[in-house]
């Protein structure tokens, strides 16, 4: 028997989850799909025990579709009543149609009108005995799917796409079986979600989901744990929280040398995107955050997984593919702080090689080909998007994301790519938003030793610096390069490490500030070194990613407003 709940779980913008069992009467309806500007229109309904779904064309004489079903109808009938009488003599004389009308207000529509015009909100299609009302563009879920994996403590967010109604209209139903977050009380219980699909006016029908597999127990301790204890509550004007994450793309996560080589200390279900997803989900969903800057975002997850679920809990995203790559970079975003405005998406390479704000750095390289091919070949992409703080209208953001080239030799690529990177923010800043705060986050692959990290916070490298020589000789193309933004903070500083695999531990990820247009107000605290190591290294049972996530509160300046 089913458990009723009371209380509403998780209630957004967005969705609301209601945990009753009231259920909601249903009766014969003929459902109509006609959308303006299609040559097709679908009728779906059951039919004597069978259901169908008839593609018709909207400018057809309705008669020729009523015709249809009662034949249809006639035919059924005919085959269930020679299965019962296989032994007598089968008649030869035909069937009687059945009676097929289609009413709207009491009064028959005629034959002869369209389709497109006949299939009316209201309208009642009668065959035979039978009645069904008819639903014209109900709102109705082309999609509705639960997650594959489901953990104790975990936040459960289905994946749902709507036709004809607003979401945020919808009611769902969660029955017991299990609760939105299950607990260990819910261990091999499996979930059943009702969903009804709603406009400000009407109902559509109801969607009955259920999980492919039982709930199971979660991992225990999770090495984000203690940090949400610093994340229990939303920032409040000037202050506003930034979460930069290289996530792990699967696409990386489920190869060989991921397996054997690089993770081979990591149990192997814990590797499965299934799985990490959970620990993903309630991670950031527990920093409370107004800004997420993703690295390593799969599409698929991006698509399924990532923005169903921080849809539920209040954020709108972009993501921007990686040429040539199934990965990309994701910015998030809190809907009731930020306004998002534009993008403007690069690649770096494409932008080196043909945008004229480049054409001196371009040349430069001309002086080694091979290097300067090198460079053009990678794929490397920076996320740019511009935001308004809807607190405080009259200021907004210049957010970057990026994950630059991840060679260990590749110390000289990367300082060409940050070189177009900052030359291009400040373009965008310049040109679209004048005064924008920048905040850049992402995956440097750069140690705070680099030249990467020396342009950034000290506005300029020389041609000196050893990152230069960092693929040999043949590659060494030496140049001074000069940050048009004065020297930015590391807002996390620069901690031992938040890159931890068998092989390799050190700092690689890092959110950029202007120190004077924003201030570091708390920095959240890494997982201790016990907790990173409790499994040997990371990715772990308890961990999704070889990386950690950086997590920091910043606090507009009194001094800067556009």
């Amino acid at each position: 028997m089913l458990s009723r709940f009371a209380a509403v779980v998780c209630r957004s913008h967005r969705r609301l989850f209601l945990l009753s069992t009231a259920g909601i009467q249903t009766m014969q309806t003929a459902v109509v799909r006609c959308v303006p500007g299609e040559p097709k229109l679908t009728i779906s309904f059951c039919l004597d025990g069978s259901h169908k779904h008839m593609l018709r064309d909207q400018d057809e004489p309705v008669g020729k579709v009523l015709t249809r079903i009662g034949h249809n109808l006639t035919k059924n009938q005919g085959k269930k009543k020679k299965k019962k009488q296989r032994d007598e003599e089968p008649s030869d004389a035909a069937q009687p149609v059945s009676e097929v009308t289609l009413l709207f207000g009491e009064e028959t529509v005629e034959e002869s009108v369209l389709n497109s015009e006949a299939w009316r909100d209201g309208a009642v299609l009668c065959v035979g005995a039978v009645r069904y009302t008819v639903l014209r563009n109900t709102p109705t879920f082309t999609t509705a799917e639960l997650p594959r994996s489901l953990m104790a403590g975990f936040p459960v967010c289905p994946k749902l796409q709507l036709e004809f109604g607003n979401l945020e209209d919808c009611e769902f139903t969660w029955f017991k079986e299990t609760s939105f977050v299950p607990s260990n009380e819910d261990i091999g219980c499996r979930l059943r979600l009702s969903c009804l699909p709603k406009d400000r006016t009407r109902n559509g029908l109801v969607k009955e989901l259920q999980s492919e597999s039982a709930i199971e127990a979660g991992p225990g301790t999770c090495t984000f744990d203690t940090r949400h204890l610093f994340t229990q509550q939303q920032t409040q004007w000037p202050e506003l929280r930034v979460v930069s994450y290289n996530i792990l793309a699967d696409a990386y996560a489920q190869t060989e040398l991921s397996k054997m080589v690089l993770y081979p200390y990591c149990a192997p279900y814990a590797l499965e995107l299934d799985y990490r997803i959970n620990l993903i989900r309630k991670e950031l969903s527990g920093y409370n955050a107004d800004l997420i800057c993703l690295q390593e975002v799969d599409k698929g997850v991006f698509e399924d997984s990532l923005t169903p679920a921080m849809d539920a809990f209040g954020f709108d995203g972009v993501f921007r593919m990686k040429e040539k790559q199934h990965e990309g970079l994701a910015t998030f975003y809190r809907r009731s702080r930020f306004r998002f405005l534009s993008s403007h998406d690069v690649v770096l390479s494409e932008a080196l090689g043909s945008d004229p704000l480049h054409v001196d750095l371009l040349q430069k390289l001309s002086s080694k080909p091979d290097l300067k091919e090198k460079i053009l070949q990678r794929s490397t992409s920076l996320q740019v998007s511009i935001f308004q703080d809807l607190l405080q209208p009259e200021r907004s953001l210049c957010v970057a994301n990026t994950h630059l080239y991840f060679h260990p030799t590749g110390g000289n690529v990367r300082l060409v790519q940050m070189g177009v990177a900052l030359t291009h923010l400040d373009h965008v800043i310049s040109s679209v938003s004048p005064g924008a705060a920048l905040v850049f986050c992402g995956d440097f692959n750069s140690t705070p030793h680099s030249g990467v990290f020396e342009l950034l916070t000290h506005s300029s490298i020389t041609q000196s610096h050893s990152d230069w020589l960092s693929s040999g000789p043949d590659h060494h193309c030496p140049m001074d390069l000069a940050s048009p933004f004065p020297p930015l903070l590391s807002a996390c500083g620069t901690p031992p490490y938040t890159n931890y695999v068998g092989g390799f531990k050190g700092c690689l990820d890092y959110i950029y500030i202007q120190p004077d247009h924003m201030e570091v107000a708390q920095v959240i605290p890494l997982p201790s070194h016990e907790e990173v190591t409790t499994y040997e290294a990371l990715p772990s049972v308890s961990h999704p990613s070889d990386h950690i996530s950086l997590v920091c509160d910043l606090l507009w300046s009194s001094q800067n407003k556009q």
